[in-house]
């Protein structure tokens, strides 16, 4: 029998909200939790600050410049089944600047919408939960 061991790995996420208050959320076409609408977000590089990090792949998928506005919380996704550990960190932004659209039509991002924090798809990546939950109870 094989046990194999998984060492958790980090990622950021961002809550980008518009001039509507309509949250900004991508359909993941990859694991983990394909097919489910999440916030943007993706890998921390080696050596990479976690802002830095935000910065940079809401820039890479959703086309914004954005700087970051407040450390919103964290979150774990732990699935054994799947060796599968990551520990998120989700921060509020700002926009500065460009037009939200998808950069990774033919990776990661099967689609992209701005939602109504009041009328959110029921397939929610569970690692964009907390985050969701703190702002629908801030409003």
């Amino acid at each position: 029998m094989s046990t194999t061991i998984a060492i958790p790995r980090l990622g950021v996420g961002a809550v980008i909200l518009n001039d509507k208050n309509e949250i900004l959320l991508v359909l993941r076409n990859r694991d983990p939790e394909k097919n489910t609408w999440s916030i943007p977000g993706g890998k921390v590089d080696p050596y990479e600050q976690l802002e830095t990090s935000v910065i940079r792949e809401i820039k890479e998928e959703v086309n914004l410049d954005v700087e970051v506005k407040a450390l919103l919380c964290t979150a774990e996704t732990i699935r054994p089944e799947n060796g599968e550990h990551w520990v998120s960190v989700i921060y509020e932004v700002t926009t500065l600047s460009g037009e939200a659209r998808n950069l990774e039509e033919d990776g990661a991002i099967g689609d992209m919408r701005w939602f109504s924090l009041d009328a959110l798809p029921s397939n929610l990546a569970c690692f964009a939960v907390p985050a969701i939950e703190l702002l629908q109870n801030r409003n």
